[in-house]
Parts: structure tokens; C-alpha cells; sequence
């Protein structure tokens, strides 16, 4: 930490009041966001934007805990805008970081949280445009609250719920539940955290490299399995399209250790959250290529295919076991889950 951060100790009122207590924090996020932030201090970003369509998406970061094992707020507060930029076919170029501070947070916790955002960004090949600041009475927020939002180009076609049809096969391109497992295990104490780390990751590389590998019509649409897991993209897509989606459970990747601790917890791992798991409606002849590809990036080593589109035209999700015995998954009426993010 720089002698500066170690002056400031931790997040006062006062650093939220336009003052030079203010001045001099900015100037410290400035400092440690590096070449990814490239902000002018003007009052709007300008930017230059090239192609006739662009993606926008926004999100807000209550991560708790805010900090745990293999990342922290401000990783998944990157992942998860540029994901979402990403799994539509868009190029994410550029976020905004809005923070809000709880007084007596520790500026090396800060500092943490705007390195993991560096890091990631420069992973995601995406730069912080503007940002904002606010600072809250002890006791209006958990340490540390995100908001970003996140601009992507389109040079392809964008991938939408519509395009899905039956017969297209679902691939997920990693083990759904560790997220949850490792978040949880932290909170309540439960000792998995060392074995189950969370999937975190900016997906945007990944999916990149399978664009450019097979046709640009072999990929219907993508979707990041986050809050709701995967039964509830699936019903997203079956009442988009109005048809059946069965997945095979033995096809599930699910992490044996994520097994134990959601068995302990009575939680099913469909309904579990993630951070770098994606979910892929591929037309049938290139399910082979997808797999391939997906399989050959650190992030989709554990891709299989997990179920199917039918022809069936009644919006539900099946769940079928290992003889072949149909479950409708019903979609949760409320939180199976506390709050993780």
C-alpha cells in the first residue's frame, strides 16, 4: 500500500464531501485503476463508437461477503457486465464504476477491491470510462457497494432467445453451484471454501475464440447462468419459444465436493448461482465443434451437453433422471437461497 493509503487509513464521511479529503481519494482510485480507467474528469464520457448497433447493460454489486477466497466485489462486479455484454455477441469495450462507500471501511480493502477490478478489466480487454463515488453512515451498507454499467459493439450478429428451435442441444461450459458453495462456505463456516472456489471469470475471451472457430449461425444464443442457476435460464428460454427443454441429470456438471455441501445445505444445484458458467443453445451439427472449443479455453474445460430443445410445444423444463423418468422442474417462487450478490 503507498504511504498516501496508509495516511488515509479508512473511508470517512468526509470523503464523500467534494472536499480535498474527496480529491485526494479520487486521485488515489485513479492511481490505482491505472491504464484501464481513462476518464477525462469531464462532467460525461465522450467516446468513439464504431458500427451501426451497440449493447448496453447495467448491474448493481451487494456481494456478501464482499471479499472471499479466489476474488472479491470488484471481480465480479467486471465479470459480470462484461458477460452480459458478451453472451449476446457484442464486444465489451467499455464500463462505468459507481461505488458507495460505508464509513469505516479500510482503504486497503478498498484498494483490494480497485486492483481486482484492474486486473480483470485488463483480462476482459475493457477500460472504466466514469465512475462516481458516494460515502454512507456506518450501518447504510455492507463495507462496499458496486454499480457498473458496461457498453459492447456488435461486429455479428446478436444472439437472441428467439433464434433458439427445437432440437438445438444445451451446453453448459462448466460445473454449475461452486460460486454458491464457496460464498456460503465462507458465511456460515463450513470448510468447503478451500476445496470449492468460485467460477468468477470474464467469459468474453472464451466465447471469442468459439465464435471464431465455428459458422456464425451454429450458436442460436448464449446466456451467463447467474442468480436462479440454470432451471431458471431454461425457463426463460422455454417460455421464449414455447417449447420443452429436457436436461439429463447425470449430465449436470456438478463438482463432488459442491454435492456434499449442497446435500448439507438442501439446496439442488440448478437453482444455484454462478459467475463464469455460460449456457448454449447450438444447433445439432456443430455441437462437436462447440464442445471442442469450449474445452480448449481454461474456462470451458468442463463443458458437456446437458439436455435438448424438443419439439414439444408446452413452455415447461424437464428434468430426466438416470431411468429415463421425467420431473418437471417448477420454477421458485422466491429465494431458494440467501442472498449471495
Amino acid at each position: 500500500m503507498s504511504s498516501s493509503a496508509a495516511g488515509l487509513g479508512e473511508v470517512v464521511l468526509d470523503h464523500g464531501s467534494g472536499t480535498q479529503l474527496s480529491h485526494e481519494l479520487l486521485s488515489l482510485i485513479v492511481e490505482t485503476l491505472g491504464d484501464v480507467y481513462i476518464g477525462e474528469m469531464e462532467d460525461s464520457a465522450m467516446l468513439p463508437i464504431t458500427g451501426g448497433r451497440i449493447a448496453m447493460t447495467t448491474d448493481s454489486f451487494v456481494v456478501d461477503p464482499p471479499f472471499f477466497g479466489n476474488g472479491d466485489i470488484g471481480k465480479i462486479a467486471v465479470c459480470g457486465t462484461v458477460n452480459d455484454l458478451a453472451v449476446v455477441g457484442s464486444k465489451p469495450l467499455y464500463l462505468t464504476l459507481g461505488m458507495i462507500l460505508e464509513t469505516g471501511l479500510p482503504i486497503a480493502r478498498l484498494l483490494r477491491v480497485l486492483t481486482s477490478i484492474r486486473e480483470t478489466a485488463r483480462e476482459a480487454g475493457v477500460r472504466i470510462v466514469c465512475g462516481d463515488t458516494k460515502v454512507v453512515r456506518k450501518g447504510e451498507a455492507d463495507q462496499i457497494y458496486l454499480n457498473t454499467a458496461g457498453v459492447g459493439v456488435f461486429e455479428r450478429t446478436p444472439l437472441r432467445m428467439t433464434n433458439v428451435r427445437p432440437g438445438d442441444r444445451v451446453v453448459l461450459s462448466g460445473p454449475i453451484g461452486n460460486h454458491t458453495v464457496h460464498l456460503l462456505s465462507i458465511r456460515e463456516g463450513l470448510g468447503f471454501d478451500q476445496r470449492v472456489l468460485s467460477d468468477c471469470a470474464p467469459v468474453n475471451g472464451m466465447l471469442d475464440q468459439l465464435f471464431a472457430a465455428v459458422g456464425e449461425g451454429d450458436v442460436h444464443s448464449v446466456r451467463d447462468v447467474t442468480r436462479g442457476g440454470l432451471a431458471a435460464v431454461l425457463q426463460e428460454y422455454s417460455e421464449a419459444t414455447g417449447h420443452t427443454i429436457r436436461m439429463e441429470q447425470r449430465a449436470l456438471p456438478v463438482q463432488f465436493e459442491t454435492v456434499m455441501a449442497m446435500d448439507m445445505l438442501g439446496i439442488n444445484p440448478i437453482h444455484s448461482a454462478n459467475e463464469g458458467c455460460v449456457c448454449l443453445f447450438v444447433d445439432p451439427s456443430a455441437e462437436r465443434a462447440v464442445l471442442d472449443s469450449l474445452r480448449s479455453h481454461r474456462y470451458g474445460t468442463g463443458a458437456v451437453t446437458i439436455g435438448e430443445v424438443t419439439d414439444r410445444p408446452e413452455a415447461q423444463v424437464l428434468l430426466r433422471d438416470a431411468d429415463g423418468r421425467d420431473t418437471v422442474v417448477e420454477e421458485l417462487r422466491g429465494a431458494e437461497l440467501p442472498r449471495l450478490c
